[in-house]
């Protein structure tokens, strides 16, 4: 029987999702109600059958449970062989290990499990001697085909490319977000054989400080399958980033640094670690090769390094150009170095091609001053790439945009914010305290930093600059005057001041949108998920090594940590496929969900949200009646006359719902009739940057982090979209039903004559009324969770912060046209 969704629909609905497969797939055009889309090409995949001993070579569970407990706490010889004592004198469940001989024995044993790491040579001329350097990799291959095989991510997988649209009412607008839906994905598997299928590597590189005073650094690179979703492969799975590689450091020659020659020698150290790392690509990326898949399926692939991540130094080594100082700095395009500033104008596109008969012909030269005259003309080292070994891969294509560090560390951290600093230094010390004050002041949000202070701190971490250029404007509309500091407004306002901006992140920017259309939305090339990777390694360095040849040790202790998480991730499925059985024998309990209100903003549920589970309750009181609230909120307005507030609200919401009441009587609750507090709150609603269920997690207590904590929200009410705060949310139960139920206090007085920032900065003010005016509202009515702050300006106005993330910055976008 042909499912629902694959069902051919001849009227298209507004919202119906078309997908074109491409041509080689041998799959037609189908079109998707948008409520299927998700069961259909988009679904999750079947759940494959557990392996029943996924602790093996470990010879009992309670085995592999003891090592992975020692090497998560990273036990000394010393405390490991005590624990393994002290088990065997208590134990209940076999335990065989012996010692920590034993226990690293069976490691070593368990690595094969996935590709391990190999130690190379490196050989590089400088001036005429060979200098030798170490390189650590895993085989790309070899990793990747572990993932074609793992019967838990290999389902994952999309093979084939992919152009999606979506109907408007009167024709299909295409539409981008995954690499497999853009471009270039699109392109590659046209020029490969159509019974192949392409295999698309992310791949990033980049220094990581592994001590404090930065006297130990590693070079890790890591890899990213293009192929898998997003929510996986930048996710800390089986299926996410994985470091493959370890780059030599070439260290600084007093005598030679900063000269060219020892920058190429540098740039080629890089490149032929770089060869090695593609030794198993290149043949692969000619001729394919064929894999045995999870499904028992052989399927042959092509190979290609679709998307290089970097930063831009580390993208001039790729790219072989010479970075700040050289005549055209962009790795992608040929704009000369003093029209940076110009996003406007189109320069030409560099290309592999081209770059390559440029070397050759500089080469030819019999002269260095001819030679240098011909590189220097579009900025070239005399270095061999190493992604010439690799068919269809263009370095200059596949170097993609950088929000973190061209942006957020760049543009944001590097220009806009100094320029700032300067001019609230200029106004005094009182500015600064208005602006930290404000920080300090602004509601805990889950993934956005907390500060205490931002005006005269520096911070190392670009995602902490990302978040203030967030919040900035709204800290600052009352600091800077649009007539007495015209330029400080114009910054605000994301306009240029007389500074100049002639400079490569800024220009960046203008290849955006090309890359978008050809590899995706940018989070597919995001750095911030890898540089998020530094931290781990800096730990192993500090904690598991003894800082003499650490790499070895680092990388050993990486792939333990990957074995631990392949066995951990094979058993919890062997769990959870128990644990289905078990309650398909015998029906189980729901459970509320339940958080301390000092827990973090993690996700503590352990279900997915589903388009029928609206929103959940958890952090759960003690039942109080209504005596005991009214007394314990005597002095405050909008808690006078709850009982009373509450039943009205309730006749009127069953009166208007068409519920019947019980016993055919209106509802009178007393005095000691009970409630139920609840301290959290998650709302799922469907995201309007990706149509997949996301989730607000909001509080409304009075202790959070040593602090009171009551989030906004957005309700839909019989009028229309309103805003609020949170007061208390509780269940009551009426007959033998429980409702939930939010008091909450509205934001939704009329605000009057608008101050002109509003339009300068397009900010959505909204006004609070009088805490004895809270009103009670169904749970259900809560339909996202919002940040307001203050305008300290105006009493009792706030604003929308409309900048938190791109899902809110739409929906308010789309709210404003209502």
């Amino acid at each position: 029987m042909t499912p629902m969704w694959d069902r051919p629909i001849l009227m298209h609905d507004i919202d119906d999702i078309k997908v074109e497969y491409h041509p080689s797939s041998g799959i037609p055009t189908k079109v998707y109600r948008f409520e299927d889309y998700g069961r259909g090409p988009g679904a999750p995949p079947a759940v494959p059958e557990a392996d029943p001993i996924p602790w093996q070579p470990f010879r009992t569970r309670m085995d592999f449970e003891v090592a992975e407990l020692a090497h998560d706490a990273g036990l000394s010889h010393e405390q490991l062989d005590r624990l393994i004592r002290l088990i065997h004198r208590s134990r209940i469940e076999l335990f065989t290990l012996k010692n920590r001989k034993d226990v690293r024995d069976t490691w070593d044993a368990a690595s094969f499990k996935m590709t391990p790491f190999t130690k190379e040579e490196v050989i590089v001329p400088f001036r005429g001697v060979d200098q030798t350097f170490l390189l650590f990799r895993r085989s790309l291959w070899d990793w990747v085909t572990d993932l074609l095989q793992d019967p838990q991510v290999g389902p994952n997988f999309v093979f084939d490319a992919q152009r999606l649209s979506k109907f408007n009412g009167e024709k299909f607008v295409r539409f981008i977000h995954e690499p497999w839906t853009a471009h270039a994905f699109w392109e590659y598997q046209s020029k490969i054989p159509s019974d192949a299928k392409p295999l698309a590597f992310i791949l990033y590189a980049d220094k990581a400080k592994l001590s404090s005073f930065d006297r130990a650094k590693g070079y890790p690179v890591v890899a990213r399958c293009a192929n898998l979703p997003i929510g996986i492969r930048n996710g800390e799975g089986l299926g996410g980033g994985r470091v493959v590689g370890w780059l030599p450091i070439v260290k600084e020659d007093k005598q030679h640094s900063g000269k060219p020659a020892f920058v190429n020698f540098k740039n080629a150290v890089w490149h032929a670690s770089f060869l090695k790392i593609f030794d198993c690509l290149a043949p692969l990326s000619r001729l394919g090769s064929a894999i045995k898949c999870w499904d028992d399926v052989i399927r042959v692939f092509y190979p290609i390094v679709l998307i290089l991540s970097a930063d831009y130094e580390e993208q001039a080594v790729m790219a072989l150009i010479r970075g700040l100082m050289g005549k055209f700095p962009c790795p992608v395009c040929l704009v000369p170095r003093d029209e940076l500033s110009n996003t406007l104008k189109v320069f030409p596109l560099c290309t592999c091609t081209e770059t390559k008969a440029l070397l050759a012909r500089a080469r030819e030269c019999t002269t260095l001053d001819a030679r240098e005259q011909i590189l220097s003309s579009q900025s070239l080292r005399d270095v061999d790439s190493s992604f010439g070994v690799l068919e269809h891969t263009d370095v200059h294509r596949a170097l993609s945009h950088d929000k973190l560090h061209f942006n957020d560390e760049g543009l944001f951290s590097d220009h806009k914010w100094p320029e700032l600093q300067k001019w609230v230094e200029r106004l005094g010390r009182q500015a600064a305290v208005q602006i930290d004050s404000f920080f300090q002041s602004i509601p805990r949000w889950r993934n956005l930093n907390h500060f205490d202070q931002v005006i005269s701190v520096s911070f190392s971490d670009g995602t902490k600059y990302e978040d203030i250029s967030k919040l900035i404007v709204f800290a600052a509309h009352t600091v800077f005057n649009r007539d007495t500091d015209p330029e400080a407004y114009l910054l605000l306002c994301s306009e240029m001041s007389e500074k100049s901006w002639n400079f490569p992140k800024k220009h960046l920017s203008a290849h955006l949108f090309d890359d978008i259309e050809a590899k995706g939305v940018s989070r597919n090339y995001s750095t911030k998920p890898n540089e998020k990777m530094h931290g781990p390694l800096k730990d192993a360095y500090q904690d598991r090594t003894n800082f003499k040849n650490f790499a070895e040790q680092i990388l050993r202790y990486n792939h333990d940590s990957l074995i631990a998480e392949y066995i951990r991730n094979k058993l919890d499925h062997l769990d959870s496929q128990n644990l289905s059985i078990s309650d398909d024998l015998e029906d189980q309990p729901d459970t509320a969900l339940q958080e301390t209100d000092n827990s973090d903003d993690i996700d503590v549920d352990s279900t997915e949200p589903t388009d029928a589970q609206h929103f959940s309750l958890g952090s759960k009181q003690a039942a109080m009646s209504f005596t005991l609230i009214e007394a314990g909120s005597l002095g405050n307005p909008a808690f006078e006359r709850f009982r009373i507030k509450l039943n009205d609200f309730l006749n009127r919401a069953f009166a208007a719902n068409s519920i019947p009441f019980p016993g055919g009587r209106r509802i009178q609750l007393v005095a000691s009739d009970m409630i139920v507090e609840y301290r959290f709150l998650k709302v799922n609603f469907e995201s309007l940057v990706d149509w997949r269920v996301s989730t607000d997690y909001l509080r409304c207590t009075p202790m959070f982090h040593g602090s009171p904590r009551y989030d906004c929200v957005i309700l839909q009410t019989d009028t229309g979209i309103i805003f609020g705060k949170l007061m208390l949310i509780f269940t009551c139960t009426v007959g033998d039903v429980q409702y939930p139920v939010t008091l909450v206090l509205p934001y939704d007085r009329p605000v009057g004559i608008r101050p002109r920032k509003d339009k300068d900065f397009q900010f959505w003010r909204v006004k609070r009324k009088p805490r004895a005016s809270a009103e009670f509202f169904s749970v259900h009515s809560i339909v996202w969770g919002c940040m307001i702050v203050e305008d300290v300006s105006r009493p009792d106005e706030f604003l929308i912060v409309d900048t938190i993330d791109t899902d809110m910055f739409l929906r308010m976008q789309d709210i404003r046209s209502q």
